[in-house]
């Protein structure tokens, strides 16, 4: 077995609201050593919301880091590092969407590690079913619309790349894997 490389040091470079910043130093199995960029994140979930007519709920949003409109899977951070995952996203079903389900309705689906080349980011996504409509209860940063598809239609807006969410292109071929 190869010997794996080993941080030999960690600096963190900036504090935000959803992510930490390192730069940690590395000795590589030659023994040379190099910077690595790494981002921690507190970790997320993400949830389809599959209404009694299998079509699917989804949010669109503006994402700065790409400037463009995403069309996405509800989906957010923890509150708390010690905050379950189902939770969350039982939660940010009814902020984003305007939908609730009772817990017992929240099913595991897969978890997911976004862009593990420099970033822990884990996203466990979640199946949500037997809806009910309440109100959206939106963070005062999002501006988000509702838009209701079939499973077919997300596959063809994947397939043909208009869907460039990779929580969302994850958790919908893994439901239509499950339960299609």
């Amino acid at each position: 077995m190869e010997q794996r490389p080993e941080r030999i040091g960690r600096k963190l470079i900036h504090n935000g609201a959803i992510v930490d910043i390192y730069q940690d130093r590395m000795q590589l199995p030659d023994g040379s050593e190099e910077n690595f960029d790494f981002i921690k994140h507190k970790g997320a979930a993400a949830v389809i919301p599959v209404m009694d007519d299998g079509r699917i709920i989804m949010v669109r949003q503006y994402r700065n880091a790409i400037d463009q409109y995403t069309l996405e899977i509800p989906a957010g951070g923890l509150d708390g590092a010690d905050e379950p995952t189902r939770v969350a996203a039982h939660r940010e079903l009814e902020e984003e969407t305007g939908y609730c389900a009772k817990m017992e309705d929240v099913e595991f689906l897969l978890s997911l590690y976004t862009t593990v080349a420099f970033c822990n980011e884990k996203i466990d996504i979640y199946v949500a079913r037997n809806l009910t409509k309440t109100a959206q209860h939106l963070d005062d940063d999002e501006f988000i619309d509702v838009e209701v598809y079939t499973l077919d239609e997300l596959t063809g807006l994947v397939l043909d790349g208009k869907i460039v969410d990779a929580k969302t292109i994850a958790g919908l071929m893994a439901y239509r894997a499950k339960f299609n």
